[in-house]
C-alpha cells in the first residue's frame, strides 16, 4: 500500500499580505462542556472544548457563534452573553473548587447554566458556515449529526482525540470499541475536513479508514496548545512523584504501585520519595484499587488525591520531582506537554505521542520496563540528580506550542474547507 502523508497545518499569511476571499462563519459546539455540567473538575476533553471557545473568542469574535445540544432537549444556537457567562463560573469552578464544591453551589451553577443556556432557532447563513465539533459527544448518532448539519446549512469539521478504543479495546469499556467506531464512522462519512491533535492519531485514522473501507477526509495534524500552569507553593516537604489522569488499566498505574510496594520492602529504614496520584478512579481496574485499598505497604508513601481543583495541582507540580506517566497508549499526552510549560520534569513511556508532546526533553521508558522505571525515579529523588539536572537543561531550550497557535491553524484550515 502506499504510504499515507499529510500536510503540516496550514499558516495564515503574513501580516501586509492580500486577505483571504473566504472567512467562514464559525460554530463551536459546546455540549460536551454542557453535558458536564454537573461535574466541578475537567477532562482532557472539556479542557480542549473550552480552550477553543477562549480562543476564537480572542481571535475571531465577530464570526463566531456557539450551539448545543441541551441536556434537556433539543439542538440550536446559544446566547453569546449566556455563554460567557458560563465559561468564567466553569472555569472559576476548575480552578479554585474542584471536588471540594458542596452540593448547593453545584445545583445553583446546574440550574443557571441549564436555565440560560436554552437552544434558540439557528438562523440561515450569510456567509459560507463551518460547524466545528471538537469532542466525541454524539458523534456515534450519525443522524442526529446528519439533522445539525442540515439545520445550520454548514460544513463539518471534527476533532479527533485518539484512536485508542478501537486501537486498543483491551483498554476501553466493554461498549467503547463500537461505539466510538461509530464515532469515526460519522467523521468518515459527514466531516468535511478532520483535525487530528496530533500525527500518531492522524496515522492510526487513517489506517484504520482505509482498512475499514471508509472514505478519508482531508486532514489537518495540529498539536493541541498548552497552558501553562503557574506553580504553586508544594503542600509537602521531601521528593515526591506526581501521576495525574483517570486511574484506568491504559494508565498503567500498577506498574507504579508495585514500584512503591518494592521501594518500601526494600527500604530498611531509609526515606522513600511519595507518589501522589492526581484523577478519579476509572473502570475495570479492580487489582489498583485493591492496592490503593488495601496494601500496608503502600499507604505511607502513596497519596490519592482523586480530582482536585486546577490550583491544587499547581500546588503539586511546583514540588514534584517529575511528572510520571506511564501510559500503554495516548492520542497526544497533554499532562506532558502542561508540565513542561509549568517547569517541571517528565519521565514518560516511550509512544509516539508523549514525544510529539514532549519532544526530546522528557525521559522516555517502554511501560513495561520495570527495572528502569526503578532506577530513574530513584535518580531523579536525590537531591543532585544528574538525569533530572540534563532535562531541566533541555527544557530551557524547548519551544511551547499555544492554543493561540493552534487555533489560528484551524481557523486557516476551516478556510481551505470553505473555498473546497
Amino acid at each position: 500500500m502506499k504510504p499515507l502523508s499529510f500536510p503540516d497545518p496550514i499558516s495564515r499569511p503574513a501580516a501586509g499580505s492580500p486577505a483571504r476571499s473566504i472567512e467562514p462563519e464559525i460554530v463551536l459546539d459546546l455540549t460536551r462542556l454542557l453535558s458536564r455540567v454537573r461535574h466541578p473538575t475537567p477532562t482532557g476533553v472539556d479542557r480542549v472544548e473550552m480552550h477553543y471557545a477562549r480562543a476564537l473568542l480572542a481571535r475571531a469574535p465577530e464570526r463566531l457563534q456557539f450551539s448545543a445540544t441541551h441536556p434537556l432537549g433539543g439542538y440550536g444556537r446559544l446566547d453569546p452573553g449566556a455563554v460567557l457567562r458560563f465559561l468564567d463560573a466553569t472555569e472559576w469552578r476548575w480552578r479554585e473548587i474542584g471536588q471540594e464544591e458542596t452540593r448547593g453551589a453545584a445545583w445553583r451553577h446546574l440550574i443557571a447554566a441549564l436555565a440560560g443556556l436554552r437552544p434558540k432557532p439557528v438562523a440561515p447563513p450569510f456567509r459560507p458556515r463551518i460547524l466545528l465539533h471538537v469532542s466525541p459527544n454524539a458523534l456515534e448518532k450519525p443522524d442526529r449529526v446528519a439533522a445539525r448539519l442540515r439545520r445550520e446549512h454548514a460544513r463539518l469539521i471534527c476533532l479527533v482525540h485518539d484512536l485508542i478504543p478501537i486501537a486498543e479495546p483491551g483498554f476501553a469499556r466493554i461498549d467503547g470499541p463500537a461505539r466510538h467506531a461509530r464515532r469515526i464512522a460519522t467523521v468518515a462519512r459527514q466531516a468535511h475536513g478532520v483535525i487530528t491533535n496530533s500525527r500518531a492519531t492522524a496515522d492510526a485514522l487513517a489506517g484504520y479508514l482505509a482498512v475499514s473501507g471508509e472514505p478519508v477526509p482531508p486532514l489537518s495534524v495540529n498539536p493541541l496548545g498548552v497552558t501553562r500552569f503557574v506553580p504553586g507553593t508544594p503542600p509537602i516537604d521531601g521528593p515526591y512523584f506526581l501521576c495525574l489522569g483517570t486511574i484506568e488499566p491504559r494508565k498503567n498505574h500498577l506498574l507504579l504501585l508495585h514500584l512503591w510496594r518494592q521501594f518500601a520492602e526494600d527500604a530498611d529504614g531509609a526515606p522513600i520519595p511519595k507518589l501522589v496520584l492526581v484523577g478519579r478512579r476509572g473502570w475495570e481496574n479492580q487489582n489498583t484499587f485493591n492496592l490503593l485499598d488495601r496494601c500496608p505497604q503502600l499507604r505511607p508513601h502513596v497519596l490519592e488525591l482523586g480530582r482536585v481543583s486546577d490550583r491544587t495541582l499547581a500546588a503539586w507540580l511546583g514540588g514534584a520531582s517529575a511528572l510520571l506517566m506511564p501510559s500503554f497508549a495516548e492520542g497526544f499526552g497533554l499532562p506532558v506537554a502542561e508540565a513542561l510549560a509549568a517547569g517541571i520534569p517528565v519521565i514518560a513511556s516511550d509512544l509516539p505521542a508523549h514525544r510529539e508532546a514532549g519532544g526530546d526533553v522528557p525521559d522516555y521508558l517502554a511501560p513495561l520496563d520495570g527495572p528502569g522505571w526503578r532506577r530513574r525515579i530513584l535518580d531523579y529523588a536525590g537531591p543532585a540528580s544528574p538525569a533530572r539536572s540534563a532535562q531541566l537543561a533541555r527544557m530551557h531550550a524547548a519551544p511551547r506550542r499555544t492554543w493561540e497557535a493552534h487555533v489560528e491553524h484551524a481557523l486557516a484550515f476551516a478556510e481551505e474547507i470553505a473555498r473546497s
